[in-house]
């Protein structure tokens, strides 16, 4: 896949969260430090109902936008932690307990971060 369209499926799943009021979403370039993907999208919902309203809001997007399906959804018997696999991009959604608890941003924050709109207007 290119890396222009890789980086515009990020910002697609990172949006769609946005648009299911997704908390703090991120994106994380990982390609360079990770050989299983490039890419970690990570947020979090209030309740293990908003979690669910985001995994079924990015896959949707992603699939109205005629871009790749999950390999496979993880966590979604708990809502606690819903990992979708999409091969070279790995969206996150955490509750947000959960998101506090793993700090996955942590382990992360030496890696490039993807730079969207939501980020400028709130800085």
């Amino acid at each position: 896949m290119p890396e222009d369209e890789l980086t515009n499926w990020v910002r697609i799943a990172s949006d769609a969260a946005d648009d299911k009021l997704g908390q703090d979403t991120q994106a994380f370039f990982v390609g360079e430090v990770m050989a299983i993907t490039d890419w970690f999208v990570i947020t979090s919902g209030r309740t293990s109902r908003q979690v669910r309203a985001i995994v079924d809001g990015v896959e949707e997007a992603l699939t109205k936008a005629g871009g790749p399906k999950p390999n496979r959804i993880e966590g979604r018997d708990t809502m606690s932690w819903v990992l979708m696999d999409y091969g070279a991009i790995v969206v996150h959604v955490f509750t947000d307990e959960a998101r506090q608890y793993y700090e996955l941003e942590r382990l992360w924050r030496d890696v490039p971060k993807l730079e969207r709109v939501a980020d400028r207007a709130a800085g």
